[in-house]
């Protein structure tokens, strides 16, 4: 039989079972578990659609402990609970006739304190991972291990009962069972730890007990796979040859199979890079006739049949299909019917592939929705060569292979000298450029500095092949593009003008100053403001367009341009519904200060809105084919005979381009980070910090008033109440919308909390201390993920009882507990007594633990900018139109008189983005 009829015939592990050919799906997270950690019905249909044709499927990592879970939308099998949930995902896959296998784990130090309520992890042994921001896990006891063994064997236990084939035990991906096995994260000195022996005996242990389920709940068909990472690149760390000892050992106890973990099937060593041999070739060189006769299973890569056939050449019993079965839910019965796929895709498949939301958000999903950015451009074909600028000047070079119209490849050129952490993150953006085929991609948790400059280099190598291939064709790299519209800045304002420009049949330019795209938006907390939307109607809340302007015009102190404010109220719903027609929806809605009802749209789980959002805009951006320009300032717009003509531009190579342009839209934001220009305007506010990016310098307002733009409002400029000083972090207001309070130094209340911000800062400031603490309980950190962001980053000081925590505080216990006794009465009775707060009333502040965040006031948001009519185009002086001049969020000014409500900015930067966009188009293709 020939290798190519293997792959589709059954195949039968050694406890007897026959798989119907020798194809798994792999397990893949899908980010879908919901009240920490159940199934929900749409992960149940995800895995039914998929399964039938394919021998097994092996559902995602399941967390044994709710202190374990390494990723969000984790599911679980902790308690008894979730045995319901996860049986119906059995019976849906055995009922189309594949096995379902579970995989079940514990993440370790790998778990980010912010998915665990801010709790540090656990793991071997106190030390961190060597990531950027990795928390430092508490060591595990004697006793503390034996439980987590025991908690194994309960997974075991309840997938059994669930009705699972079989239990795969993840022994990978740097989780806790690796975790044990390495010198790097395990230095302990009992027999958990030291010698290689020692470190064995906790993934022994795991597969011990999984046996003695298996033999006191299950039959002998009961599957038992482990999933293993051959290599890791920490010094000192696992190599091969580690690899194989425990394997050796494993195989002894009894496998059904064992599962490389690895990005790509015929991988070569992480370590040994002079060496180019797949590591299942020395595997396959290196096994003992004991463990040949378990079943080895590769993974990573495969797309096509002749992918799974090369993988049977090798040495591979068995092949895992990640990827592609999420794309293609069918991909066994098409690889059968000899069809070559391509692994992507179609942006509005997303319900007819069964795709669960949260897993189409997720980057895994995300990378593989075809970005066609580059699709206009030609590349010069070949290697090209670009240094990544870190911060420890270490300087690494990567090779980015090019083909005509892709790119091909992003290797990083070997040096001993690489920090751990840089190589680890460079594979997973490494793999998102090459599935977006762009840079411009989201960067990796955990990691964000890291991956931008690998992003930034990347996009440097493309610039080069673009103009060398221009050089070849004759042409000359220097001479004026044409654009129908060029947009200034990539904040939220800039990118949904793009788009809506783009949508509008325009072509369209981008240019970004700084190295990144997202511009202050990314920095966005709290949400977007709207009323009458679909969303509130789902949830039951009455509000009015109305309502909405009138509590707009008194936070703005009646200031505010009431043409603009019309504009922005009356087209709030219509905008929402615009981000959610592009798969950004803001489905879930709290307050703000200012407001009086539930009307600040933000992400489903509470998150803060900003980064999802520039992720989601990005995402359709580089579906439209939007050329970006980044490190790359205006420095003039050409304005000739009464019309703008185009832009003068100056790159990071300090090269002056002339870019032809029919019109512009000015989308740079506001000043709060030019202090000498806040000064300026408002000298008393020397010396405070700033929430915004260092991009925030009014530039976009300096080259409009080059061509007669006229300003407005330019000394009303916010400060926020709640900023985090050492950072210059905003604490978001939808903190104190979830029900949190102020206290004073004195551990009092001293003001309404969801009064304008101008108010509360002003009563901060009014304090002797000049501070104040942000204090709230367990049900807000639940239903607000930025309180756990900020608990990550080490903003928060936490106690299980307000006696403590005032302690902490260096405030009378006694005192703040009588406030928190006065305050949650006044919430029993939805009347504050004492300030007047009549919104954000939402349950008493008496659920431990309790949590305070020392904040002072901070420069938040410039209100003043230039002067725009309702249809977004720039005025001049006199109050005339500068043709072909269009502008849109912070740069404008005049919208929130002279202070702005929390939550606006968010919608007035999408709003007049889209109406920009809109107009500058229509402007430019008369």
């Amino acid at each position: 039989m020939s290798i190519n009829d293997r792959i589709l015939t059954p195949f039968t592990l050694p406890n007897g079972v026959e798989l119907k050919n020798r194809l798994l799906m792999a397990p893949m997270t899908t980010c879908t578990g919901i009240n920490n950690g159940m199934v929900s019905p749409e992960l149940v249909e995800y895995y039914r659609v998929r399964a039938g044709s394919i021998g097994a499927v092996i559902v995602e990592c399941c967390f044994i402990d709710d202190k374990g879970l390494a990723f969000p939308g984790a599911i679980g099998i902790d308690h008894d609970d979730k045995v319901a949930g996860l049986a119906q995902i059995a019976a849906a896959i055995k009922g189309q006739g594949s096995k379902a296998i579970l995989q079940i784990y514990h993440g370790g130090r790998m778990v980010e304190p912010e998915l665990i309520g801010g709790n540090s992890p656990v793991g071997p042994s106190a030390i961190a991972a060597p990531r950027e921001g990795a928390a430092k896990p508490l060591a595990l006891t004697g006793e503390q291990v034996d439980y987590t063994i025991y908690q194994f064997g309960e997974g075991v236990r309840r997938a059994i009962e669930a009705g699972f084939d079989g239990v795969e035990i993840h022994g990978a991906n740097t989780y806790l069972i690796q975790q044990f096995y390495s010198p790097h994260s395990n230095q302990r000195t009992d027999h958990w730890g030291g010698s290689r022996d020692n470190r064995t005996r906790f993934p022994l242990a795991v597969l011990d007990i999984t046996h003695s389920m298996a033999r006191q709940y299950a039959d002998p068909s009961f599957i038992i796979g482990y999933r293993f990472s051959p290599e890791e690149l920490e010094e000192p760390g696992i190599r091969f040859a580690d690899t194989m000892y425990l394997l050796e050992k494993l195989a002894q106890r009894g496998l059904d199979y064992l599962h490389f973990s690895m990005g790509y099937f015929l991988r070569p060593s992480i370590v040994d890079t002079q060496d180019p041999a797949p590591l299942i070739e020395k595997y396959i060189a290196m096994r003992s006739a004991e463990l040949a006769r378990v079943p080895v299973m590769g993974v990573g890569g495969v797309v096509n049949k002749t992918d799974t056939d090369m993988a049977l050449e090798h040495g591979y019993d068995l092949v895992a299909v990640g990827k592609a079965c999420i794309a293609y839910p069918d991909w066994t019965d098409r690889i059968a019917s000899q069809q070559t796929l391509e692994l992507f895709i179609d942006s509005t498949k997303r319900e007819e592939l069964t795709i669960p939301e949260p897993l189409w958000r997720f980057s895994l999903v995300d990378a593989m929705i075809r970005d066609m950015s580059l699709s206009s451009k030609k590349f010069k074909a070949g290697v090209f060569q670009e240094k990544v600028q870190t911060d420890d000047d270490s300087q690494p070079v990567i090779n980015v292979s090019l083909e005509t119209d892709r790119i091909t490849d992003v290797t990083l050129q070997p040096d001993a000298s690489l920090d751990v952490a840089f190589v680890t993150s460079f594979e997973t953006i490494r793999s998102r450029i090459l599935d977006a085929n762009s840079p411009h991609v989201d960067a990796v948790s955990g990691a964000t500095t890291q991956s931008e400059s690998v992003k930034k280099a990347v996009a440097k190598a493309l610039a080069k092949s673009c103009k060398a291939q221009i050089l070849e064709e004759g042409g000359n790299p220097a001479a004026s593009q044409n654009y129908d519209v060029v947009v200034i800045g990539s904040g939220g304002a800039g990118l949904a003008a793009a788009i809506q420009a783009s949508d509008d049949g325009a072509r369209v330019l981008v240019i970004e100053k700084m190295s990144g795209i997202g511009g202050n938006t990314i920095k966005a907390s709290a949400g977007m403001n709207a009323a009458e939307t679909r969303f509130q109607k789902l949830k039951g809340i009455v509000d009015s367009k109305e309502w909405f302007y009138q509590e707009t015009l008194k936070g703005g102190n009646y200031k505010n341009n009431t043409v603009l404010l019309n504009r922005f109220v009356e087209q709030a719903p219509l905008a929402v519904e615009w981000l959610a027609d592009r798969g950004i929806e803001l489905n879930d809605i709290t307050i703000t200060g200012g407001m009086s009802v539930d009307r600040t749209h933000r992400p489903a789980d509470g998150s803060a809105v900003g980064g999802y959002l520039i992720s989601g805009l990005v995402k359709n951006l580089n579906k439209r084919n939007i050329d970006v320009m980044l490190d790359t300032s205006v420095t003039e717009i050409l304005y000739q005979q009464g019309v703008v003509t185009g832009v003068r531009v100056l790159n990071e190579d300090q090269e002056q381009l002339t870019i032809v342009s029919k019109s512009v839209v000015v989308a740079s934001g506001g000043f709060s980070a030019n202090s000498e220009m806040v000064v300026k305007y408002r000298p008393e506010l020397a010396g405070f910090v700033t929430t915004n990016h260092k991009g925030a310098t009014g530039s976009g307002i300096a080259l409009l008033e080059q061509i007669g733009a006229g300003t407005v409002d330019m000394g009303e400029i916010q400060i926020h109440p709640t900023v985090e000083q050492t950072t210059s972090y905003l604490i978001s207001e939808s903190i104190r919308g979830g029900g949190a309070i102020l206290v004073n130094q004195n551990g009092q209340r001293f003001f309404n909390e969801m009064e304008t911000r101008d108010k509360v800062s002003a009563a901060i400031i009014n304090l002797p201390e000049k501070y104040a603490y942000i204090v709230f309980d367990e049900q807000v950190r639940l239903k607000n993920k930025a309180a756990d962001e900020y608990l990550a980053r080490g903003f928060v000081i936490s106690a299980d009882t307000p006696q403590a925590l005032a302690a902490e505080l260096n405030i009378d216990p006694q005192t703040l507990q009588a406030t928190l006794a006065r305050y949650s009465g006044f919430v029993e009775a939805q009347c504050d007594s004492d300030f007047g707060r009549s919104s954000a009333l939402r349950h008493p502040v008496n659920q431990g633990p309790f949590y305070a965040i020392r904040i002072a006031p901070g420069v938040h948001h410039t209100m003043g900018g230039v002067v725009i009519n309702a249809d977004s185009a720039v005025l001049d002086s006199q109050n005339q139109v500068i043709n072909g001049a269009f502008a849109a969020g912070e740069v404008v000014g005049g919208l929130h008189g002279n202070n702005r409500i929390g939550g606006n900015a968010v919608a007035d930067i999408i709003i007049f983005g889209i109406q920009a966009g809109n107009q500058a188009a229509s402007y430019a293709l008369r």
